[in-house]
């Protein structure tokens, strides 16, 4: 088994499960340490837990519920497998498996409700989306508990005490937006439980709370390469940026142009804006 920490700070851990074993494997006893949901997004194999087994394949979810004991097995041709596993502290996990139906279930087949979501993590765990890692584990157990109870919750009108909370915590993440704010900090500052915190922020803003946090830092930059003549290395570390490489690539995505190429924009270089604003010439 080889696994890698994508994140590991707050309610919410993310491990990646990379499984070599093939048909030569003995199977043995593991046991949950804390409530998990994981995304099985490639390979395919036996799970045992509760009395119960079930065939895992690519979009297949696994429940682990602390304290379980549990068998994989291998017994196809088919070697390997890799899953996106998140793991909830305690209290969260309450909240996301409180039903006593919730923690009979030990999986659930390949659903398309679960499995965009699924890819969204993967996505995010790569670093090729906006979204947080965090709230894409908080979006899958969300719709995780959705799917299996049945339920969706209703879509109503943010209330005013959610309209004040989530612009708080907007201010407040804004002003300090070159720090790591993580989604329990944010949270906190709202006075909302994470959970209920990702939805209403969402809900009142339009955007998760860590697409905020990044297009507050590349506003902050983008201001920065306009009127100062820092370096771009330096711009991206004073704003929040722990990555050079993560900033120069997320601010061409969202400006259409490098950090150095906006700032020749935003000193009025002729011969730089003739370039971007020129028609080309028919061939």
């Amino acid at each position: 088994m080889v696994t890698a920490t994508r994140l590991s700070d707050g309610a919410v851990a993310a491990v990646d499960y990379r499984c070599e074993a093939g048909e030569a494997e003995a199977p043995y006893a593991e046991w949950h340490e804390v409530f998990s949901i994981s995304y099985v997004r490639e390979g395919t194999f036996g799970y045992h837990a509760q009395g119960k087994a079930a065939e895992m394949v690519a979009g297949s979810v696994l429940v682990g519920h602390a304290g379980d004991e549990y068998v994989c097995t291998h017994d196809h041709h088919v070697c390997g497998d890799e899953c996106l596993a998140f793991q909830l502290a305690p209290e969260l996990a309450e909240t996301i498996s409180g039903s006593a139906a919730l923690r009979r279930l030990t999986h659930l087949p390949p659903l398309p409700e679960m499995m965009v979501l699924g890819e969204l993590a993967q996505a995010a765990a790569e670093g090729r989306s906006d979204v947080g890692l965090d709230e894409a584990g908080l979006l899958f157990a969300g719709r995780f508990v959705e799917v299996a109870t049945g339920t969706t919750e209703r879509s109503v009108t943010a209330s005013a005490p959610e309209r004040r909370r989530a612009v708080r915590a907007a201010l407040f993440m804004d002003e300090y937006s070159h720090r790591d704010i993580g989604l329990e900090e944010a949270a906190h500052e709202a006075g909302l439980s994470l959970y209920h915190f990702l939805r209403s922020f969402t809900k009142v803003l339009g955007v998760t709370p860590h697409q905020y946090l990044v297009r507050s830092r590349l506003r902050h930059a983008a201001r920065l390469l306009a009127n100062e003549e820092r370096s771009v290395t330096g711009i991206a570390y004073d704003v929040g940026f722990g990555d050079l490489s993560n900033f120069v690539r997320t601010f061409r995505r969202a400006a259409g142009v490098s950090p150095r190429e906006f700032r020749k924009m935003a000193k009025g270089e002729r011969n730089f804006l003739q370039e971007r604003l020129s028609p080309p010439l028919p061939r």
